[in-house]
């Protein structure tokens, strides 16, 4: 029985796909696409033709047990998404799920995913982070942020343009106006912007210069407090 592949796509600049990938996307039997018009432009740019079928949030849960016989009856399906890797805030996660539930290999290749050179670029610690994905559009967006008011690693969000300076202002009531922020966008494309300061200095920003293109939120998180180092210099004998 052949695997369950996820191919990560670029998110940008079609150059950013490994060789691997490329390989995998034409030896497959078909490709599960988020979005197919958009997967077809990259499939054209490298004259690729495997058939393609649509999955996505609106069909996933009607569709898995479909593509699982697929694969039983020894079919090689690769899937992606519209940019990125599946899988990471995007579609995939219930086609995985029952693939490992039912014993069919998942394989995932390594390649490109937006929070990673967002958070390198941002200045901001990335040892260790927290990554949120997208915050709920309307309900549980204060719920979540409330949480993170004591998280000291950074904190990564994706957004969309529309919703960036409502996010930013949001984050100002539970992180303080002051927090540090980098907000990355357009990665790998002609007009790729990072833009660093505190949480009021951006939202003005982006308030004066509305943004455009796919969006990562990368906010610092709350300065670790540290107990005081205990001092015995009360007990040393002064005499000595």
């Amino acid at each position: 029985m052949k695997p369950l592949t996820l191919v990560p796509t670029p998110i940008g600049n079609l150059k950013d796909i490994t060789l691997r990938a490329l390989d995998t996307l034409k030896e497959a039997d078909v490709i599960l696409a988020e979005d197919t018009r958009q997967t077809k432009k990259l499939l054209m740019h490298y004259g690729i033709e495997t058939p393609m079928t649509a999955f996505h949030m609106h069909n996933e849960h009607k569709t898995t047990e479909k593509f699982m016989a697929q694969m039983k009856a020894g079919k090689h399906i690769a899937m992606v998404s519209d940019a990125g890797t599946p899988g990471i805030s995007d579609p995939g996660f219930l086609l995985i799920r029952a693939c490992i539930e039912t014993g069919i290999e998942v394989e995932v290749l390594p390649g490109a995913t937006a929070f990673v050179p967002a958070v390198v670029a941002s200045g901001l610690p990335c040892d260790k982070f927290v990554f949120e994905g997208f915050l709920p559009h309307k309900k549980g967006r204060q719920k979540i942020l409330e949480s993170l008011a004591t998280e000291v690693r950074s904190i990564v969000f994706y957004e969309s343009p529309h919703r960036l300076v409502k996010s930013l202002e949001l984050m100002m009531q539970f992180f303080g106006e002051d927090r540090r922020v980098s907000v990355s966008r357009e990665l790998t494309k002609m007009f790729e912007e990072h833009k660093r300061g505190t949480l009021k200095e951006v939202a003005q920003h982006y308030t004066e210069t509305p943004p455009r293109g796919e969006i990562v939120i990368v906010l610092a998180g709350t300065p670790e407090i540290k107990a005081p180092k205990k001092s015995y210099a009360k007990y040393i004998d002064k005499e000595k």
